[in-house]
């Protein structure tokens, strides 16, 4: 159960569909995972962009009504998950504008690292900025560029931009797609068979969407490449020269659903792999193995069935807790964890306990649960992590804590086990992560377990914050 800060987003879009709004919606809701905050749709009838975009789940902003003032064939979509602060209105996407190459609307998933010094620029040359958010400078890029075609513009505005993106963009009669030339985010294309022979284009952070609207997935967008789905088809061409591939393994260790194929790769294969190779790793002598839901479900069963200990779902956890909840005026420790899980004492009681988690950042998340599953019986509790200590902040889309809050880049493991209450601790090796995602050639990136970057970064602040880390 991820305990960090969170900036993770979805994107999708479809091009040649009479219904477009409506699946792009449809879309949206298999990704409500990526983003809880926010959501917004744009779509376009050849001439004009329609567009509706509020706080909360995408369920509740899209209601019929609103769906049937999203005409259109072509529409784009996104989801999102904010930082502390930044949950308001006008920082939801998508972002649209009016200019001189039309009517445009872009979405984006990840994070500009140069955004701060590309919005200072447009600033000192006259634009005006609506909201904070980084995927804004896009399009006043795009809005100023000097190239004549929108694919052009589009083109010139991706080379100046640094960091990680998979971004949708809509104009009046096409889609177009892009994805940053490292691949940190993923973007999946897929098609549709339509009456008449015609053919719809979708594009998606995941496939699982395309299985909610029963597209076909037919390969991701390649890093450093842009797609575009017009009247004359669908073409790709390569914006950016390819440079090392740095794909987020946090995508198959945490974010993404199991049902999704991610990066090529089934996600759900991979999680068992990591629950496999935990087990051989740091192998501990129990009755059950006992997963954190919903993200350590998939570990926990590859980690069960490689020990030979019993599966069991002994904590059930609430799907329904929204963005507030009343809070008992007499403080009750530990709240906010007994809102979102429950144990069955039944399971526990008396057992000695494997519990699979996914991620331990700041610790505090841990404790609890520990303190949950002894107090409902369990004689000892072994806590298993299905990747390695969380070390270093991401810049790329996770808005991780910094350093000094993230318990592993200053505690040894027996310091974290102390302090989370476990009988015992393990996490998974690096190799052994590696392994699991099946990456012979290097193509992942580990910076938040390594603290070594895929791209030319300097943060001064995070650094002069964060403290050595124990041996």
């Amino acid at each position: 159960m991820w305990d960090g800060f969170r900036e993770e987003c979805g994107v999708f879009a479809i091009h040649g569909h009479p219904e477009a709004a409506n699946l792009v919606y449809l879309g949206l809701y298999a990704l409500q995972h990526r983003g809880q905050e926010s959501a917004g749709i744009c779509s376009s009838d050849g001439e004009m962009i329609h567009s509706h975009k509020a706080m909360g789940h995408v369920a509740e902003i899209f209601t019929p009504e609103v769906l049937r003032a999203l005409p259109g064939r072509q529409a784009i979509g996104h989801t999102r998950y904010s930082t502390a602060g930044e949950t308001v209105l006008v920082n939801a996407q998508p972002f649209s504008v009016a200019c001189n190459k039309g009517r445009i609307a872009v979405a984006h998933n990840g994070n500009i690292i140069n955004a701060a010094e590309l919005r200072r620029e447009l600033e000192r040359n006259g634009s005006i900025f609506q909201s904070s958010s980084d995927t804004e400078v896009i399009l006043h890029l795009v809005a100023c560029s000097r190239e004549r075609t929108l694919a052009g513009a589009l083109r010139e505005a991706l080379l100046q931009l640094e960091g990680a993106f998979s971004l949708v963009f809509l104009a009046e009669d096409r889609v177009i797609v892009a994805r940053d030339p490292h691949g940190f985010r993923p973007l999946a294309v897929g098609q549709m068979e339509l009456s008449g022979g015609e053919k719809g284009y979708v594009f998606s952070s995941e496939t699982c969407a395309f299985d909610l609207i029963n597209a076909v997935y037919l390969y991701d967008v390649e890093p450093g490449e842009m797609v575009m789905a017009g009247p004359e088809g669908l073409t790709r061409e390569r914006y950016a020269p390819a440079r090392d591939h740095a794909y987020c393994v946090f995508e198959h260790v945490y974010f993404s659903r199991p049902d999704s194929i991610v990066f090529g790769r089934s996600v759900s294969e991979s999680r068992e792999m990591l629950g496999r190779l935990l087990a051989r790793e740091c192998p501990a002598e129990a009755d059950v193995v006992v997963p954190v839901p919903d993200s350590g479900v998939a570990a926990a069963i590859g980690y069960a069935d490689e020990s030979g200990i019993p599966f069991r779902h002994a904590l059930i956890r609430n799907h329904y807790v929204g963005r507030t909840f009343i809070e008992p005026s007499q403080a009750i420790r530990d709240f906010g964890v007994k809102l979102k899980l429950n144990p069955i004492r039944r399971l526990l009681e008396g057992k000695r306990v494997v519990l699979v988690d996914d991620s331990i950042v700041r610790g505090t998340t841990s404790r609890k649960i520990v303190r949950m599953v002894r107090s409902a019986g369990a004689r000892e509790v072994h806590l298993r992590v299905s990747c390695p200590p969380t070390i270093s902040p991401c810049y790329y889309g996770v808005d991780t804590p910094t350093r000094r809050e993230l318990i592993a880049a200053n505690s040894t493991v027996e310091e974290i086990r102390r302090f989370v209450e476990a009988d015992s601790l393990g996490y998974l090796s690096m190799d052994a992560l590696r392994q699991a995602v099946a990456d012979e050639r290097g193509e992942y990136c580990y910076a938040c377990y390594t603290g070594v970057y895929p791209t030319e970064l300097v943060h001064l602040e995070d650094l002069l914050a964060s403290k050595p880390r124990k041996a």
